[in-house]
């Protein structure tokens, strides 16, 4: 089969690989479509390795179809050859096949196509994590989403709006804040306009202070706002893209017992991504099928075109998910 590798010089090709040979607990799915992902561009850098066990190439969530199932797989779940499914992947998503555990799988859910159901697996999985498992967060709740204009946004924001929850969220400009109104945030805050630090000292005073804050930026900022939280509130770090140091009060922390809690995905074992993934069936799949949250999808490439899809994520151009599609 072929996959997308990484040159020496870091650019990609698409180029031969050793078929998967799937174990028994394993079934092999013939990829339709594969969605990007921040830390496909980090694995690139050579800053995020896949864990062991897992092709070299990239690729954390795809679509496609069952062709082989492995005893126990066949044993222990319902799936069957020709299902249709999307995939949590620990890498290898760039490619013609790959081998995924029986529980790493979810039916495509009814009204997605394959390029939509590419991006629910990973991005659904941080934002199910963060919200409901970390930041327990609940209906009357308010949020604060970091970044309104990413992939993950894309996904928290309206997963949020569908259980009841108030958010909040930042983008760099207006023509941002105007791309993602259709996330229906409650407050879109241009930070090259206000400070967000004072737009949340405003909300609090207002009786309407941060419960949970989902943050993929940290960096100065991030020991600003961590002030100005509910009593109780958890403040999640995810990603540090606007840098890894800032300075917080921690009398501030312990007095208003905020949490700080960092939280990554790809570092939870298999048992915890299954749960995960059977309480998105579970507890999100009824919004999805009503039509309340859904993937935002900006733009779809062939995989020969990895190249260029990437440069829209280094580029930061897209609102929603890039997706590759695998003919």
């Amino acid at each position: 089969m072929k996959a997308i590798l990484v040159n020496n010089d870091k650019s990609l090709r698409w180029d031969n690989v050793p078929d998967p040979k799937i174990k028994s607990d394993e079934v092999l799915v013939k990829i339709e479509a594969a969605a990007l992902n921040r830390a496909d561009l980090m694995q690139r850098e050579g800053d995020y390795p896949p864990p062991a066990g897992c092709p070299e190439w990239m690729g954390l969530e795809i679509a496609g179809e069952i062709v082989e199932i492995g005893a126990e797989a066949k044993e222990k779940s319902n799936w069957k050859i020709s299902d249709k499914v999307c995939a949590l992947l620990g890498g290898g998503g760039y490619a013609e096949y790959v081998a995924v555990k029986y529980d790493m799988l979810m039916p495509v859910p009814k009204n997605c196509t394959m390029v939509e159901a590419a991006a629910i697996p990973e991005a659904f999985a941080t934002a199910y994590l963060n919200l409901f498992i970390e930041g327990g967060i609940k209906e009357g709740n308010t949020l604060l989403m970091n970044a309104g204009a990413s992939g993950l946004a894309s996904v928290i924001i309206p997963m949020a709006k569908a259980f009841g929850v108030r958010v909040i969220t930042t983008v760099l400009t207006k023509e941002k804040a105007e791309s993602i109104r259709h996330l229906n945030a409650d407050r879109v805050v241009v930070t090259t306009k206000e400070d967000i630090a004072l737009v949340l000292k405003e909300e609090l005073e207002n009786g309407h202070g941060v419960d949970v804050a989902i943050d993929c930026l940290g960096g100065e900022i991030m020991g600003k706002c961590i002030h100005y939280l509910t009593h109780g509130a958890r403040w999640i770090m995810i990603a540090a893209l606007a840098g890894t140091k800032t300075e917080i009060d921690l009398k501030n922390i312990y007095v208003r017992n905020v949490r700080i809690i960092g939280s990554t995905l790809r570092s939870r074992t298999p048992e915890v991504k299954a749960q995960i993934l059977a309480g998105i069936v579970r507890d999100v799949y009824p919004k999805i099928e009503a039509g309340e949250v859904k993937p935002t999808i900006y733009k779809v490439l062939p995989i020969t075109e990895a190249e260029a899809a990437h440069g829209i994520l280094y580029r930061g151009e897209n609102v929603g998910k890039v997706v590759l599609t695998v003919k």
